[in-house]
C-alpha cells in the first residue's frame, strides 16, 4: 500500500520526467508492473499452500514484504543511478505484488477452514478491514514524510516509511510462525494420507491427482475469475485514476494527493467494517447485489458533476461514495472458496485471480489513459459497465449453486 499511494512521488524520483499524457502511460505500467508475476506466483504458492500448508505461505510472503521495502528504501533515485533505479523498483513492485496477493489469499482461507458460517462471514471480512486499516497508515506516514511545510523537502524523508513497512513486516512474519495449520486443510490432509498409506500408494507423487474434483467445472471457474475481475477497476478509479485528475486538472502536488487520499480511506475502511458488521445477519452475496446497484447509482452522477462543479471536494465526494459500494468479493469470499476442492483451492483460486486482475487491471489503467482522453469523464463507463454487467451474472451463478448446496 505505501507504494501504491506514494506511486505520485515515486514516479517522479525514479522514473525520467515527462509530458503529462506520457507521464500517465509510465504511472499506469508502474501499477500494472506488481500484477505481471501475480500468475507465476500463484502457482509457486498455490503449491505451497496446498502441499505444505497455508500458514508456511503467510509467513514466506510477509518476510518477503520485509525484504523488498527495505531495498525501496535505500534504493538510489533516477537521477543518482539512472534507469537502473527504474528497473530495480519495478522488480520490487512485482515481488510485491506476487506476495500481497499470496499473502491476503492465504488469510483469507485460513479464516475459511477455521471457522464456520455465519461467523466465518465477518471474521473474513476483517482480513479487509484490516487491510484498509494497513492503507489508512500507509497514507497517513506519507502524507507525513512527504509534506512539504514539516519537514522543509518533499524528497527527503519519504525512505522513513518504507523503513517502518519493513519493520512491520518483520514482527508479521515472526509472529505468525505461531499460527495452527487451517483445522479444514489439516483434517483433509490427514486423511488422505492415511487413504494412501492404507491403499500402499505414494503421497508425493498422488496427493493433487487424488483431489481432483468433478465438481470444479468451468462455468464456476469462469464466475469465479469474472468476481475477482471486478474490484481492480474500482480500486483504479479511486485511487490511481482520481489522483491523476487530481494532479493534472487541478495541480496538486504528490503530498496533497496523498493526504486527500488518506481520508478516502478512513471513509473505505468505515465502510468495511460496516460490511463485516452486517455481513452475520444479512447473507453475503444479498450485499454483493445491493453494492453494484448502489455503486452504479452513484457513479453515473460523476461526469455530470465534474463538468459543473469541477473541484477538490467533487473528486472526494465520488472517491467516498465508490469506496462505500465498490463492488467485489467482500464479504463473500467464504462463499466461492468453498465451491473449489480444499487440497486444491489454493492454487486454483490464486491462478484465477491472479489473471483476473492482470487482464483487468492491464485494460483498465491503460484503457482509461485512451478512454478519457477521447470522451473525457464519460470514458469511465467503457471500463465500468461492462463489468458491472458481468459480475452481477457471476453472482446470480453462484446464489444457483448455494442453492443446489
Amino acid at each position: 500500500m505505501l507504494f501504491v499511494h506514494m506511486a505520485v512521488l515515486l514516479n517522479e524520483l525514479f522514473f525520467p520526467k515527462t509530458d503529462p499524457f506520457t507521464a500517465s502511460l509510465l504511472s499506469a505500467f508502474a501499477f500494472c508492473s506488481s500484477y505481471i508475476l501475480r500468475p507465476f506466483g500463484a502457482l509457486i504458492f498455490g503449491f505451497i499452500g496446498d502441499f505444505i500448508g497455508r500458514k508456511s505461505v503467510i509467513v514466506i510472503t510477509t518476510i518477503i514484504m520485509a525484504i523488498t521495502c527495505t531495498t525501496i528504501a535505500v534504493l538510489p533515485t533516477y537521477a543518482q543511478i539512472g534507469i537502473t533505479a527504474s528497473w530495480i523498483i519495478t522488480i520490487c513492485r512485482m515481488v510485491q505484488g506476487m506476495a500481497a496477493s499470496a499473502e491476503s489469499r492465504g488469510a483469507e482461507i485460513y479464516i475459511t477452514e477455521s471457522i464456520k458460517p455465519p461467523l466465518q462471514y465477518p471474521l473474513v471480512a476483517i482480513i479487509t478491514v484490516f487491510s484498509a486499516v494497513g492503507t489508512s497508515f500507509a497514507l497517513g506516514i506519507s502524507s507525513i514524510f512527504t509534506n512539504v511545510n514539516i519537514f522543509g523537502t518533499e524528497n527527503q524523508y519519504w525512505r522513513v516509511a518504507f523503513f517502518l513497512g519493513a519493520l512491520i513486516g518483520l514482527v508479521g512474519g515472526v509472529a505468525r510462525t505461531s499460527l495452527r495449520e487451517a483445522s479444514e486443510f489439516a483434517n483433509k490432509k490427514k486423511m488422505l494420507k492415511m487413504k494412501f498409506t492404507d491403499n500402499k500408494i505414494e503421497w508425493d507423487k498422488n496427493y493433487f491427482k487424488d483431489t481432483f474434483d468433478n465438481e470444479k467445472t468451468f462455468l464456476t471457474s469462469l464466475a469465479y475469475f469474472i468476481i475477482c475481475c471486478a474490484r481492480p477497476p474500482c480500486f483504479y478509479f479511486i485511487y490511481i485514476y482520481c489522483s491523476d485528475v487530481l494532479k493534472h486538472d487541478f495541480g496538486l502536488s504528490a503530498g496533497a494527493i496523498i493526504s486527500h487520499n488518506f481520508w478516502v480511506s478512513i471513509v473505505d475502511m468505515c465502510g468495511l467494517l460496516f460490511l463485516a458488521y452486517i455481513s452475520s445477519r444479512i447473507y453475503p452475496l444479498t450485499i454483493l447485489k445491493a453494492k453494484l446497484f448502489l455503486f452504479f447509482t452513484c457513479i453515473i452522477f460523476f461526469p455530470a458533476a465534474m463538468y459543473t462543479y469541477p473541484s477538490e471536494l467533487t473528486v472526494f465526494v465520488f472517491q467516498c461514495l465508490a469506496s462505500l459500494f465498490v463492488f467485489d468479493d467482500v464479504p463473500a469470499s467464504p462463499v466461492f472458496y468453498k465451491h473449489f476442492p480444499i487440497i486444491k483451492r489454493f492454487t486454483y483460486t490464486s491462478l484465477l485471480s491472479s489473471f483476473a486482475k492482470l487482464m483487468t487491471y492491464a485494460i483498465t489503467s491503460f484503457g482509461l489513459v485512451y478512454s478519457t482522453k477521447y470522451f473525457g469523464y464519460y470514458g469511465i463507463f467503457l471500463i465500468l459497465i461492462p463489468v458491472g454487467i458481468v459480475y452481477y451474472f457471476a453472482v446470480k451463478y453462484f446464489e444457483g449453486l448455494e442453492k443446489v448446496k
